[in-house]
């Protein structure tokens, strides 16, 4: 390291003893990998646990590999429900019966839009920002195509994200909904939810947010923030892996209500009745359309069983401190190669990650993968330094930023 002193490492050595998460990284794996000396990208692609790797063999072998069909009478049928109560009471501040996994977020994320459309069916423009993940805007630009809506875009702060006045200046008489993701993907910035529901409700329109890169790094309380509709995905800090199924809340004032496109079997009243025409069932499983993926609800299980016992509070609160460190390094050994920080500085506004600006990272991020730093690349020349509050160490953020300096200094 041709940057961090004697006294950083002995610091990063010191906040990682101090850490009252300090036994959760090693319960991951390749975290003993001397080939990846930081992973900093938990919040694009969490680490597997050990459990899990055990957990799904475990399945394979016995709940699949014996039980075959007799596991879905067993356990499966209604493990998205299940799966969606433990993910609600432990993550997203939501009671049982508003949640439940299956589909990827964009077929979600569909489902939960065209839904809430026809909630408000005489109201014709939805509010979403530039800066929102480009599925979000994509799929919301096809719906309104095809609906002939208007979308009403809000153009917020590149190093922020949307504010309530903000909100409050797009919204009308016309707005069915508004679409916005919690905690932004490139900068970081955390919503004040309370406030924006509050500008949303005030003009009778109905409150969507995608949880992607805020689900198991910050507290979420959608139950008591009024928030209509949320969807988020499980393979960033839930460490479902690759692909691993998405989750949906609705609401419970809206369940009775609400009637999603995607007419499934699975999603149907009685379903095994195999009867004509579709009754959608009763609460959230009508948010369900064929069969789930089961296999990629397997290892949510464990990362939620270190949320329950860690608690949300506490996993925030390292996250807090894992973004602080790292933009107190970034200002240290970084700023003065020209290096930007385009994430908020407080923290109280900043979610999982921070996201830092210059000319040279689009390159110096492959260079940095080969040495086994893996930050992910943002354009136009952005770095996100994603810390999982479970799996990452002040000792890998360190390591992380030292490299990024030693790039700098060798372009």
């Amino acid at each position: 390291m041709t940057i961090a002193s004697a006294a950083l490492v002995k610091r990063a050595d010191e906040l990682d003893a101090a850490d009252p998460l300090s036994e959760y990284p090693a319960q991951f794996l390749g975290s003993d990998d001397p080939e990846v000396v930081a992973y900093l990208d938990g919040n694009s692609l969490g680490r597997p646990t050990r459990a899990s790797a055990d957990r799904l063999a475990t399945f394979v072998s016995d709940a699949w590999g014996r039980r075959l069909i007799r596991g879905w009478d067993e356990d499966w049928f209604d493990m998205p429900l299940r799966l969606g109560d433990r993910l609600g009471a432990a993550v997203l501040g939501a009671a049982a019966g508003q949640t439940t996994i299956g589909d990827s977020t964009t077929v979600l994320l569909y489902k939960l839009v065209r839904g809430a459309l026809a909630m408000r069916p005489d109201r014709t423009e939805i509010v979403l920002d530039r800066d929102n993940f480009p599925t979000d805007r994509y799929l919301l630009e096809s719906i309104a195509e095809d609906h002939g809506l208007t979308l009403r875009w809000i153009e917020p702060d590149f190093r922020g994200g949307v504010t309530a006045a903000e909100v409050a200046d797009a919204v009308c008489e016309r707005t069915a909904l508004v679409v916005l993701s919690h905690v932004a993907y490139r900068s970081g910035y955390l919503l004040d939810v309370p406030a924006i529901g509050a500008a949303t409700h005030s003009s009778g329109a109905l409150l969507l947010l995608d949880l992607c890169h805020s689900a198991g790094s910050v507290e979420i309380e959608l139950d008591s923030w009024s928030v209509d509709f949320a969807v988020g995905c499980t393979y960033k800090y839930l460490s479902g892996g690759p692909g691993s199924p998405a989750f949906a809340y609705v609401a419970a004032a809206h369940l009775d209500n609400f009637v999603q496109p995607i007419w499934g079997w699975m999603g149907r009243d009685t379903p095994f009745d195999m009867a004509q025409g579709y009754v959608p069932a009763a609460g959230i499983r009508r948010v369900i359309s064929g069969t789930p993926a089961i296999l990629g609800m397997i290892p949510i299980q464990d990362t939620l069983e270190m949320i329950e016992d860690a608690g949300m509070p506490a996993i925030r609160a390292k996250s807090v401190s894992l973004t602080e460190y790292a933009l107190d390094l970034v200002q240290d050994c970084l700023v003065p190669f020209g290096v930007a920080v385009s994430s908020p500085l407080e923290s109280a506004r900043r979610g999982g990650h921070v996201t830092i600006d210059h000319p040279q990272f689009r390159d110096i991020t492959a260079r940095l993968w080969q040495r086994g730093v893996i930050p992910d690349f943002r354009g136009p020349e952005g770095i996100r330094l994603g810390m999982s509050p479970l799996s990452t160490t002040f000792s890998e953020v360190l390591a992380g930023v030292v490299a990024i300096g030693d790039e700098l200094t060798a372009s």
